[in-house]
């Protein structure tokens, strides 16, 4: 799958554009002080390239603080006039779109909780239609890629093509060390279907603590992405929102200085080279692997021939327990996580099911229930 998008390379409506682009500022703008106070202190840094602040915050409770509203644009247009920089706020609607124009806002972003709506991206799309006003698409709060396509392909369609996606991380009711989990697969397929597409990491918001946030900028520069959106406030002990998630712009400064950029491509022919034989010996065993896992599925449909003459259900609980702990043991002995060992075996086990399905000639939906048993 390729996703067709017409993208305006960012470094050319992005001034002093280098990798890594940095968004900074605080979550909410809360005082006139407290806003201009961060903005001149991320200026003097000389590496943020775009000042952001939540003027209207989405909540998930009411009573808690809902941003300070339009005139908080207001202090963003100081913000401008006293520092130079570029700004950037949140938009959920087409009303915070015509306000946001009004004030002469550089860039807009759309939230997570909004581009989950396609009722409300296409609202923000139909009052865009006719500026070229750039906009950051944040991922869609649970790891849906499509749902995050289609806010991308509506703001498009609408005309924009200063666009840029933006990698919060994804709510899951797993426990993990942070406050959105990354799930590195997504931004990282995203990029691979789109490539002209800028993608955008937002650690502050995956990390939900400071102390997460260089170890998760460096991961994302690792991957590629173009750029960083981290929250910074003057003093973040005292925010009213997302205070643990927020650094302070000297920290900030640090957090940048430590970054190490690597180069997606090199001209050193010694390393080429040297690294086309390692992929060249990742091909072939990638290679090995599939024709073994095509040998292991003929095998399952054959072990469904026996069960079906034999009258032997597909549903095998005590030897998929087996299979579980002796691949499990085998592959942390081989230094492979057990996250990633389970979800290979789970995948093969699907597989195996639906080929003895066939074979035995039973309805796919009754099959279904046979997926937490074993069929291999």
């Amino acid at each position: 799958m390729q996703l067709e998008l017409n993208v305006t390379p960012i470094e050319k409506w992005l001034t002093k554009c280098k990798k890594p682009i940095i968004i900074s500022g605080p979550c909410s703008a809360e005082t006139e002080k407290q806003l201009i106070s961060t903005a001149k202190n991320l200026a003097e840094t000389g590496k943020v390239n775009l000042f952001r602040a939540g003027i209207w915050k989405p909540r998930t409770r009411p009573n808690s603080f809902e941003g300070i509203g339009e005139r908080g644009l207001e202090w963003l247009q100081t913000v401008k006039e006293e520092t130079g920089l570029l700004v950037t706020t949140e938009v959920a609607n087409s009303k915070h779109v015509d306000l946001c124009l009004k004030y002469g806002i550089d860039v807009l972003w759309i939230g997570a909780r909004t581009s989950a709506n396609p009722f409300s991206v296409q609202d923000i799309a139909d009052a865009l239609r006719g500026t070229d006003i750039p906009v950051l698409v944040k991922n869609p709060v649970n790891p849906d890629l499509q749902l995050w396509i289609g806010a991308l392909e509506r703001i498009n369609a609408a005309g924009i093509t200063k666009i840029a996606a933006v990698h919060r991380g994804f709510s899951s009711y797993e426990k993990t060390p942070f406050k959105n989990n990354p799930m590195w697969e997504i931004p990282i397929e995203l990029k691979t279907i789109c490539p002209a597409l800028p993608v955008i990491c937002d650690p502050s918001h995956i990390a939900g603590n400071s102390e997460l946030i260089p170890m998760i900028s460096q991961k994302a520069m690792d991957l590629d992405m173009s750029g960083l959106m981290i929250e910074s406030h003057i003093q973040p002990k005292a925010a009213l929102s997302d205070s643990r998630q927020q650094v302070t712009p000297a920290q900030l400064n640090k957090i940048i200085d430590e970054l190490i950029i690597r180069e997606a491509n090199i001209s050193n022919k010694k390393f080429k080279g040297q690294l086309e034989q390692l992929r060249n010996v990742i091909d072939d065993l990638d290679e090995e692997i599939i024709q073994n896992l095509s040998l292991r599925m003929d095998i399952a449909e054959r072990i469904g021939e026996y069960k079906k003459a034999n009258k032997v259900t597909i549903l095998q609980i005590t030897r998929w327990e087996d299979v579980i702990n002796k691949r499990l043991n085998m592959g942390l002995a081989m230094g492979l996580s057990e996250e990633f060992i389970k979800s290979l075996l789970q995948l093969i086990h699907k597989e195996s099911i639906k080929r003895q399905t066939l074979v035995m000639n039973i309805p796919i939906e009754k099959a279904a229930v046979a997926e937490t048993g074993g069929a291999i």
